[in-house]
C-alpha cells in the first residue's frame, strides 16, 4: 500500500511525540502498518508518502538513484538570477557541495499558512521552485539561506513525476493508484 498525505504545517514525519504536545503522524487515521518514506520537518508542508511495503524507502531515497524532489520555498528578500544560478550549480552546506539543483522564480497561488509566516513591512518575499536528486537534513533552507535568502515558508510538492493533488488538502491523504505509482517509482 502506497499513500500520500499531505502534511500540515507542524506535525512531526513520525507517529510518536518526542515531548508532550507535539502534533504526529497518528492524529490523521492513517491505516495500520505504514511508516513515512523519508521525512519533512515539523516546519515544513506537502506532500509525504507512506507506506507498509519493505524496501520502497531505500528505493526511493538513497542517492545513487537519483529520485528528483520539487519543492516550493517562499523566501526572505527577492531572489536574484545570481542566487538562482549559484543553487544550480550547487553550494556548499556544512562544508560538502550539494547536487546541482533546478531553480527558478514561481508565484504560485496558495492559501495563507496557519500559523502565518512572518511579515517585516520593508522585506519582501519571493518564491522559488527547487528540484533537488539528493535529500540531506533540512537542505532546501540550507540551501536557500547559503545565497542569502532564508526560507519562511517550504513545501513539497512533488516526489519523482508525482505531483500533490491540488484536492488533497493538509491533513488529508489517498491511497495511490497504480498510475500514481508509476509515476513514483
Amino acid at each position: 500500500m502506497l499513500l500520500a498525505l499531505n502534511k500540515p504545517y507542524g506535525v512531526l514525519s513520525q507517529f510518536t511525540p518526542d515531548h508532550p504536545g507535539q502534533r504526529t503522524l497518528s492524529e490523521f487515521q492513517l491505516p495500520p502498518g505504514v511508516y513515512p518514506l523519508g521525512r519533512l520537518d515539523r516546519d515544513s508542508e506537502g506532500l509525504l508518502l507512506l507506506s507498509d511495503e519493505p524496501g520502497l524507502n531505500t528505493k526511493l531515497l538513497d542517492p545513487k538513484n537519483a529520485h528528483p524532489r520539487t519543492y516550493w520555498a517562499q523566501v526572505e528578500g527577492e531572489v536574484t538570477e545570481e542566487a538562482l544560478q549559484k543553487l544550480r550549480a550547487g553550494v556548499v552546506i556544512e562544508g560538502k557541495m550539494t547536487l546541482p539543483a533546478e531553480a527558478k522564480r514561481i508565484h504560485p497561488d496558495l492559501p495563507p499558512r496557519d500559523p502565518p509566516i512572518r511579515h517585516r513591512q520593508n522585506i519582501p518575499t519571493s518564491w522559488l521552485e527547487l528540484t533537488l536528486h539528493e535529500g540531506r537534513n533540512r537542505q532546501v533552507r540550507k540551501m536557500t539561506a547559503a545565497v542569502g535568502f532564508p526560507t519562511l515558508r517550504l513545501l513539497r510538492v512533488v516526489i519523482g513525476q508525482f505531483h500533490l493533488p491540488s484536492d488533497l488538502t493538509p491533513g488529508h491523504w489517498r491511497k495511490l493508484t497504480e498510475s500514481d505509482r508509476s509515476k513514483i517509482l
